[in-house]
């Protein structure tokens, strides 16, 4: 018998056997689903988050006073970040605040060919007003410079950016985000400019409004209101909040020159001693892409192991299926073996049924967790997203689960003794 009657053959028995194949196919595609629907959903999400907080550009870099500490899920755990060229302290809890005047030192000092720009965060939830509308009260207020737009990722769609003379006075002029303009101003957001419009009670003149920058379900750059750092530090509470500097170089080559020119021109002006360790940090552009990324690394683990657990399950029930069709064609075995079938023959035949089970279930199983991994990316508002590594990873794996588990069932088929399979009743 010839390799391609064999797999003929195999092909019409799992096709005879619906309701037995329909159940271990639903058992191995259930395990298959879980890994890739969850692992496809974390894609989606390393997406989004990719969209949403790589604002800056890859030649970027900031000065913070301490760490950012990555919250996933609702336990009180701290997921800290490691990157490359993170400057840490021995408490990163408790850096000291980085105050207006270093900050504004540090841009007077810093003599790298760079872009610096001074910001500050204002306060958050906050509505915005006119005459007529509001907004909901999730409205974000931020402060900078006039390199601050720039070193931030966004880009004027109408208006004007600050020039110093409002960084300087800290009079109350702002620029609005798109979906704020939106919200108030209708869909011709840039009728705005020049127009009076109120902040937390506050009244600001627009000097200029944003192009959409778009939003995730992790962040709405759009939903902001940008003002100058001075205006922040003239009409709100600072007293406990620290200034942020952004560098950005001209070069992405530039990055590590500039980085170390940075730590040497902001340690004085911190008052670092040679012996002491730096207390403040240097954050590369997507530093936070890689802390989520990373802290998202824990729930890969846990979708390979649902995964794992149920192939397991589904091996050692298509095994058992595998032993039961054995004992039901004993006397077709025997038949085989009477005219002339070698067990090389029957092996592969038990072997090719149990594959194709296997791969059958890993097909539906790909398709569903695809489907159902996208549906959280469609909430996301993502691009649709395969993990083409797990796909693969997941056909092999259930390849080698159909393996296994037909292997002992062929075995036992081949060794049959053709006369006594023939007598059997």
């Amino acid at each position: 018998m010839q390799t391609t009657d064999t797999l003929s053959l195999a092909f019409k028995t799992v096709k005879g056997n619906k309701l037995r194949t329909g159940i271990t196919v639903a058992i191995i595609a259930f395990g298959i689903m879980a890994l890739i629907g969850i692992i496809t959903a974390i894609e989606a999400m390393n997406q989004s988050l990719t969209e949403s907080f790589s604002t800056m550009g890859a030649n970027a870099f900031s000065i913070r006073y301490k760490d950012r500490q990555i919250h996933i899920g609702g336990r009180n755990d701290q997921v800290k970040k490691t990157t490359k060229g993170a400057l840490k302290e021995k408490n990163s809890n408790t850096g000291k605040i980085i105050t207006y005047e270093e900050a504004k030192t540090f841009k007077e000092r810093f003599a790298f060919p760079a872009q610096v720009s001074i910001s500050i965060r204002g306060p958050r939830n906050i509505v915005v007003n006119n005459e007529k509308i509001k907004t909901n009260p999730n409205v974000v207020v931020q402060g900078g410079d006039e390199n601050y737009l720039q070193l931030s990722g966004y880009t004027l769609s109408a208006g004007r950016n600050f020039n110093k003379l409002d960084v300087e006075s800290g009079r109350s002029v702002c620029v609005l985000g798109n979906s704020v303009a939106k919200k108030i101003f209708g869909d011709n957001p840039q009728r705005a400019v020049d127009k009076i419009i109120k902040v937390a009670n506050i009244k600001y003149r627009i000097t200029g409004i944003l192009k959409d920058k778009g939003s995730s379900a992790f962040l709405n750059a759009d939903n902001v209101v940008i003002t100058t750092y001075n205006n922040i530090r003239r009409l709100f509470t600072t007293s406990n909040a620290s200034f942020n500097i952004g560098i950005m170089v001209n070069n992405i080559k530039d990055m590590d020159i500039a980085i170390g020119e940075a730590t040497g021109t902001f340690r004085p002006i911190r008052k670092l001693d040679f012996t002491e360790e730096n207390n403040f940090f240097v954050d590369k552009s997507d530093s936070i892409v890689q802390a989520f990324t990373n802290s998202l690394g824990s729930i890969t683990t846990a979708a390979a192991f649902i995964g794992l657990i149920t192939l397991i399950g589904a091996a050692i029930g298509l095994m058992n299926i595998m032993l039961v069709a054995v004992n039901e064609r004993t006397r077709e075995i025997g038949l085989i073996k009477a005219l002339g079938g070698t067990r090389k023959s029957i092996r592969e035949q038990f072997l090719f049924e149990s594959i194709i089970i296997s791969l059958l279930g890993a097909v539906f199983g790909i398709i569903l967790g695809v489907l159902v991994g996208n549906l959280f990316g469609i909430v996301l508002k993502t691009g649709f997203v395969v993990p083409w590594g797990w796909v693969i990873t997941g056909i092999v794996v259930c390849s080698l689960v159909g393996l296994f588990a037909g292997l002992y069932p062929a075995v036992k088929a081949s060794r049959l003794d053709p006369i006594v399979a023939l007598r059997y009743e």
